[in-house]
């Protein structure tokens, strides 16, 4: 009998809506268990078949989670503010909000297709005033607390868009949207200070149980470095300081570096001998992106400062000041020691400028190539260090330094303060006004939601203000604080803002006196599993962890990180092996998988792919073979037998089963896990026939996989007025997971001569002793000596001859 997907997939997804089986209870006795995954941006495109692949996996946990008794949170909703949509609407002049709405009734339909058991009870909209009436909240006391803040900084400038861009949007040097050039220019932002947290985002990595390819990421992003800070005197008796985290090389260094955007240059900017110069290549730096600028295969460039030297510490020597590129005015204190002879950038700038190069450390050439294996070493042409290693020599420096008043040990992170703001229309207003006499001023609470206003033109503007500044009715506006005139602020907050604390509002999405109650959030935080592409460990994933310490801070949440568990997906790759897109043409619509296979047949074939912490390529050879699986399975009513329970012949492969597919679920190896279930449904086949209680066992155990297909045969055989996925989990008796007999392969010289049947434990001797009785290994031995016996326990016996 053919299964007919189409009619039944449809039918039980509408049950279990209308039940509410997955819909999670705030109060219930049932231990808790909250499963999350990064919630989708809705875009015009809609799901492709590399999608699914995370919400499938982390379905699957939750099914068993409650097949074992758990309470399960799993829900979703939309990460539906940000650029895409704004530039998709500016480009076909529809609304934003339409577009958004459009673009969700899209997605929702493709994933409730998939009969993921989401509770969509409880689904949010970041666009939702009711929704981002908390990101302000959030905001403003981080405000209140001193961690937003504005500052003027450099922006990535696009040209033609007049709009300030995103690092990730400036592509060699262009926009990513128009191909325009893209320039740097100063403007005021709205900061969040993330490196307050910098050394607790690092250390509570110890609480969670995340991989360790993700926590190495977190810990290089935020970068943290132990060093010296150290005083150069310019000869214009101004200070420089450095960030180094190699002081005992001060004696090597032969120049400074400072940024194109360093203060000084504008203090000194009367006495340069050269300042035409010094200001093309300004303007010349001003064009490249932060990326392109530090690259390190790139050309080295600058200009000396000719007018102005700095004088080294410890040598008491003159040497020049540069400006070049390579140098960030936002990392450190945007100048940088040069030490030729042991970093190759430096020697490289240092070999094109004609300066000098001395080594400090003993081991290389440095005439010919920068020594940079220097970790350890021992100290020369280093004054009072001479002779010291690496380490005494860091040490001794440090406390001169700080003696002398010249500098003192620092510790320093690569992290930068979060850029909170963006001159566009779609996302959240920023709740905080600028009066004249009393400066920038929150909103109060009482007035949140700030709702984004309804434009007619929310395309950028020329000057590079957001859309909103021209909406002079909604800016102009009354301080809360003097009763003056005030002015709105119109940039709006980055599409990270709402992702950044939306699994709380899942755990109390209706409440509006708070972002969720403290009942709530002690009984669902922390998140138990939280599944999420590696392209957001840096970004979204550190970003949470820093508002939800904060929130922890100030007494809102009641656990200090929000993820107890962390995994990670690899993405589906397209049947050519290259990352699905439209340009390449090799997007997968699982639409079309589900109209022609089934949603159970898609699911298990995402899980059964490969590795799934690795990519793997689409097959649609792959598809068909789950899809005869489910058509073996949805058969087994063919072959019911009269007798009850699990047959002796079949307990073995049962209760092997029942323990290898609990185990694979958590270990995320969804792909062993069916091809157990695929082993199991062999050995049934090979006894001619199936118990009603072994179908019961196998149906719980792949509903999980298949929720469809299982739900369908649970109600055709009527086992229980319940559910299948209402059951309990099948439990396994650890007596019975082992063979009583083993099959083992004799060899004779390592050829292959007979296969024997033995007791799985027998020893060495019987092994041996039953392979020599064999009458064909008896044969093969005849007239010859034995000269070694080799036994591979439940493997093989080899018995050398000559």
């Amino acid at each position: 009998m053919k299964y007919d997907h189409r009619s039944i997939e449809k039918k039980w997804q509408d049950k279990w809506e209308a039940a509410g089986v997955f819909h999670a209870s705030n109060a219930s006795s049932k231990p808790k268990y909250y499963t999350l995954i990064e919630f989708p941006y809705p875009s015009g495109q809609g799901l492709h078949v590399g999608h699914p692949r995370s919400y499938t996996a982390i379905d699957i946990v939750a099914r068993k989670r409650r097949l074992q008794g758990y309470n399960v949170l799993y829900p979703i909703g939309w990460d539906a503010f940000g650029l895409p949509t704004e530039n998709f609407a500016i480009k076909n002049h529809v609304h934003p909000t339409e577009v958004t709405k459009k673009n969700i009734a899209r997605f929702k339909q493709q994933l409730q297709s998939l009969g993921i058991s989401f509770d969509w009870s409880r689904e949010i909209n970041t666009t939702d005033p009711d929704y981002y009436k908390w990101t302000q909240w959030i905001f403003l006391q981080l405000f209140k607390h001193g961690l937003a803040y504005k500052k003027e900084m450099a922006v990535n400038w696009c040209t033609s868009c007049k709009c300030v861009l995103a690092n990730e949007e400036v592509v060699n040097g262009v926009c990513e949207r128009c191909g325009s050039e893209v320039v740097r220019k100063v403007k005021s932002q709205w900061m969040l200070k993330i490196t307050e947290y910098a050394q607790r985002l690092i250390d509570d990595l110890d609480l969670v149980d995340y991989p360790d390819r993700v926590k190495a990421q977190q810990k290089n992003w935020i970068g943290r470095s132990t060093g010296a800070e150290v005083d150069f005197t310019a000869t214009t008796g101004d200070k420089l300081t450095v960030y180094t985290t190699r002081p005992d090389t001060l004696y090597g260094a032969t120049y400074m570096v400072v940024s194109p955007e360093h203060p000084m240059i504008e203090k000194w900017a009367d006495r340069l001998k050269n300042i035409d110069e010094v200001r093309a290549y300004q303007s010349e730096a001003a064009r490249k992106s932060d990326f392109e600028r530090t690259e390190v295969a790139k050309d080295k460039t600058g200009v000396r400062l000719n007018g102005v030297a700095a004088v080294n510490p410890v040598t008491g020597k003159e040497i020049p000041i540069f400006i070049s590129d390579y140098v960030l005015v936002s990392y450190g204190t945007g100048a940088i020691m040069a030490v030729p002879a042991h970093d190759t950038r430096d020697w490289e700038f240092a070999k094109k400028f004609d300066l000098p190069i001395i080594e400090v450390v003993k081991g290389g050439d440095v005439e010919n190539e920068a020594f940079t294996d220097c970790a350890t070493g021992i100290m020369v042409n280093s004054g009072i260090l001479d002779g010291l290693t690496v380490d005494e020599a860091k040490k001794k420096i440090t406390d001169y330094l700080t003696e002398k008043g010249l500098g003192h040990s620092k510790v320093n992170f690569k992290l930068r303060d979060w850029v909170f703001s963006r001159q566009r229309y779609w996302g959240e207003p920023i709740p905080v006004v600028y009066c004249e006499k009393c400066g920038y001023v929150p909103l109060p609470e009482s007035e949140l939601p700030l709702r984004l206003p309804d434009v007619k033109s929310y395309e950028p503007t020329d000057t590079g203000e957001s859309p909103l500044a021209h909406m002079t009715d909604w800016v102009t506006t009354t301080c809360p604080h003097c009763g003056g005139e005030a002015k709105r602020e119109t940039d709006t907050m980055p599409q990270w803002a709402g992702s950044s604390w939306y699994f709380l509002r899942y755990i109390d999405p209706h409440n509006d006196n708070a972002l969720a109650s403290e009942e709530a959030l002690k009984y669902w935080t922390p998140v138990d599993w939280y599944n999420g592409g590696m392209e957001h460990t840096t970004l979204h994933l550190l970003y949470s962890r820093f508002w939800h310490k904060f929130l922890y801070d100030i007494h809102v949440v009641p656990t200090p990180e929000p993820y107890a568990k962390r995994t990670s997906h690899g993405m589906i790759l397209g049947e050519n092996g290259e990352k699905m897109s439209k340009s390449r043409g090799n997007v997968v619509n699982p639409d079309e998988i589900v109209s022609e296979y089934g949603a159970d047949t898609m699911r298990l074939y995402e899980m059964f792919i490969g590795d799934f912490e690795k990519a793997a390529p689409w097959s649609s050879a792959g598809i068909k073979g789950c899809r005869r699986f489910v058509e073996r399975y949805w058969n087994l009513q063919n072959i019911l037998c009269e007798e009850k329970g699990v047959r002796k012949s079949l307990e073995i492969s049962f209760n092997k089963a029942i323990k290898k597919v609990g185990e694979d679920i958590e270990a995320l190896k969804f792909n062993t896990a069916i091809a157990t279930l695929m082993a199991l449904m062999n050995d049934i086949a090979d006894a001619g026939s199936i118990t009603r209680d072994e179908l019961k066992v196998f149906t719980v155990l792949l509903n999980p996989f298949a929720p469809h297909v299982t739900e369908e045969m649970w109600a055709l055989m009527k086992f229980n007025g319940a559910m299948a996925c209402q059951q309990a989990w099948p439990e396994y008796d650890e007596a019975k997971c082992t063979e009583d007999t083993v099959e083992i392969v004799v060899q004779v010289n390592g050829k292959v001569r007979a296969h024997l049947s033995v007791a799985a434990d027998i020893a060495k001797d019987a092994a041996v002793a039953a392979a020599k009785a064999d009458e064909k290994i008896a044969a093969e031995l005849g007239g010859k000596t034995v000269v070694k016996e080799i036994y591979v326990p439940g493997k093989l016996v080899n018995i050398v001859v000559k």
